[in-house]
C-alpha cells in the first residue's frame, strides 16, 4: 500500500484505482462502481457477498435506485433519520449501477453515507465509490492504516494518522453498518450493526 494525500487518492480512485480511507465504521476499500472487480480480486472475495455504493449526499445516491413515488418517500424519510451514519439500505437498483457491485442479484444496490467529514470530502469529489471493508475475505476488519499497509500492497490508502482521528473526535466505531432490505413492502434487516431501528426489534 502507499499512502498519499487527499488529493492524490481522490485522482487515484477518479482514474480507476483501489483506495482506502477512514471511515464512520470500519477504513473502506473503495474503487469506481465500473472498477468493483478490483476490490473482489484483493480481498479474494466471493461474488456472492454484494459491495456497498457510498457517497457523500442523497443527491448523489438516490439516481441509483429505482422505486414508485411512495417508495422513494419511505426511503428518504428512513435515510433523513439516520444519515450520515451507519446505516445502509438496500434498495432496487437502477440502470446506471454496474452488475459488477452485486453480481448474484444485479437487481439491487445498498448505499450508504458515511458520518465522516474525510469520507464525504473524497466521495464529493470522487462521486460514489463501491466500498466495502478492508480486510481478505473472512478476516476481521482491518482497523488501521498501518493494518492496512501490511495487507494491500496495491492499495492508495489516505496519509490521515490514525491518532489524529481520534483527535478529530471522530474515531471509527469498529462496528459494521446496519444493513436493511426493502422487500416491497417492507424492511427486513439483513445485518444488525451500530444503528439499532426499533421497528425491526
Amino acid at each position: 500500500m502507499t499512502l498519499v494525500s487527499i488529493e492524490t487518492l481522490i485522482a487515484g480512485a477518479r482514474s480507476g484505482h483501489l483506495v482506502s480511507f477512514p471511515t464512520d465504521t470500519v477504513p473502506a476499500l473503495a474503487a469506481r462502481p465500473d472498477r468493483s472487480e478490483l476490490i473482489f480480486a484483493a480481498k479474494e472475495r466471493s461474488h456472492e457477498k454484494p459491495l456497498i455504493l457510498m457517497g457523500a449526499t442523497p443527491e448523489q445516491l438516490w439516481p441509483f435506485v429505482t422505486g414508485s413515488q411512495s417508495e422513494l418517500l419511505l426511503w428518504r424519510e428512513l435515510a433523513d433519520k439516520h444519515w450520515p451514519g451507519a446505516l445502509t439500505l438496500v434498495l432496487p437498483a437502477s440502470g446506471i449501477v454496474p452488475k459488477a457491485m452485486n453480481p448474484k442479484d444485479p437487481t439491487t444496490i445498498g448505499i450508504r453515507i458515511p458520518n465522516r467529514k474525510v469520507a464525504c470530502q473524497i466521495l464529493e469529489e470522487t462521486g460514489p465509490l463501491a466500498t466495502t471493508s478492508a480486510n481478505k475475505s473472512g478476516r476481521p476488519p482491518l482497523q488501521t492504516m498501518a493494518e492496512i499497509e501490511a495487507e494491500f500492497a496495491e492499495v492508495l490508502a489516505l496519509d490521515f494518522m490514525d491518532r489524529h482521528l481520534k483527535r478529530e473526535g471522530q474515531a471509527p466505531s469498529g462496528l459494521p453498518s446496519t444493513v436493511v432490505k426493502w422487500t416491497g413492502n417492507s424492511w427486513e434487516i439483513l445485518r444488525k450493526g451500530s444503528v439499532r431501528l426499533e421497528f425491526l426489534g
